[in-house]
């Protein structure tokens, strides 16, 4: 194999606030050869995840943090172009923890090979990866959501959110998203079939939540936290469940982390407020993957993704989710 040249981000400081150039190092090496039971990924595409500002604090999580110096963890999908492990053969499509750079070596942990004339290779970083695994385990055994339920989902046009909304509907859900801005909340309605939409921009979500939920709140899939989340524990239904998978509004405080208010609707109502993480239902994500793969096949759920296009892009394209500028999965496009 001819030397090939490899370029990385690296985190090179704890951010404060919003991540800045500065907080990154753009590093090229050469990429040694795959030992035995390793193999090269030649990365594709880039997962952007809003989970990504939290791997770069220091401090208990439930993943180590990035560590400085270290290559900035992330998903990524691509094609294998030397290997020496017989379950990944030359050509295979991958998709794993590849981490922000162009060539991943890897011995096959955590990594899966997918089938893109079944979907496209971004598809396995959306709705039939790490994506579709959170709305779905999330929304069906955390949040137990079955027919009739009236959902609320905040960050509703991103990607855990917008899955999160189909999956409901295809299990007989009334849905209900929260979004920025008007043309998000009409592609939630008029495209994927939501009941209805709020745009927290320009709308008063409390008076909004009483109307599209009459009956209270029965699973609130929170990806925002803060001020939304506090409005939709005030309209719990009786046994609600909240479903915590993310807190977007509060990564990059520089004060403090602000918690809920009206933790008291929990008791009032006999609801539960539950924590989840992906990677704890690893063992069944095939389940998810078939059950969700059915569905995309028959057009019961749509998958999209909003695609930057440029390894250089990555300290930018990432603000994009801190800024509320992508609808859908949003993956960095390499080459």
């Amino acid at each position: 194999m001819n030397a090939i040249a490899n370029r990385q981000f690296r985190l090179a400081a704890r951010p404060i606030g919003l991540p800045k150039a500065s907080d990154w190092t753009l590093v090229e090496e050469p990429v040694r050869e795959p030992g035995d039971n390793e193999f090269l990924v030649r990365v594709e595409y880039v997962s952007l995840d809003p989970a990504m500002r939290g791997w770069m604090n220091e401090g208990k999580s439930y993943v180590p943090p990035v560590g400085i110096g270290e290559v900035m963890r992330a998903g990524g999908a691509g094609e294998v172009i030397a290997s020496k492990h017989p379950g990944f053969p030359v050509g295979s499509k991958v998709a794993g923890l590849f981490g922000v750079q162009e060539y991943a070596l890897s011995n096959g942990k955590g990594v899966q090979r997918v089938d893109t004339a079944l979907a496209p290779l971004p598809t396995y970083l959306g709705v039939l990866g790490m994506t579709g695994m959170t709305a779905y385990f999330g929304l069906l055994d955390v949040g137990a959501a079955k027919e009739g339920d009236t959902v609320v989902v905040s960050g509703a046009a991103g990607a855990v959110g917008t899955v999160v909304g189909q999956v409901a509907k295809i299990k007989g859900c009334r849905v209900v998203g929260i979004a920025g801005g008007a043309a998000k909340c009409r592609w939630l309605v008029d495209e994927l079939g939501f009941d209805a939409a709020i745009d927290y921009k320009s709308g008063d979500v409390r008076k909004a939540l009483r109307e599209h939920c009459p009956k209270g709140i029965d699973v609130y899939f929170d990806n925002v936290g803060g001020e939304i989340l506090d409005i939709a524990l005030s309209q719990l239904a009786m046994h609600a469940r909240v479903v915590i998978c993310g807190a977007i509004s509060q990564y990059n405080a520089t004060e403090g982390v602000k918690g809920p208010s009206n933790y008291l609707s929990l008791l009032v109502n006999r609801a539960r407020m539950q924590g989840m993480v992906v990677f704890d239902y690893a063992p069944r994500y095939g389940e998810a993957a078939r059950e969700m793969g059915l569905w995309l096949a028959q057009g019961k759920l749509t998958s999209r993704e909003d695609i930057v296009a440029g390894f250089d892009t990555f300290p930018d394209a990432l603000l994009k989710l801190f800024r509320g500028e992508n609808t859908g999965k949003l993956l960095l496009k390499i080459g």
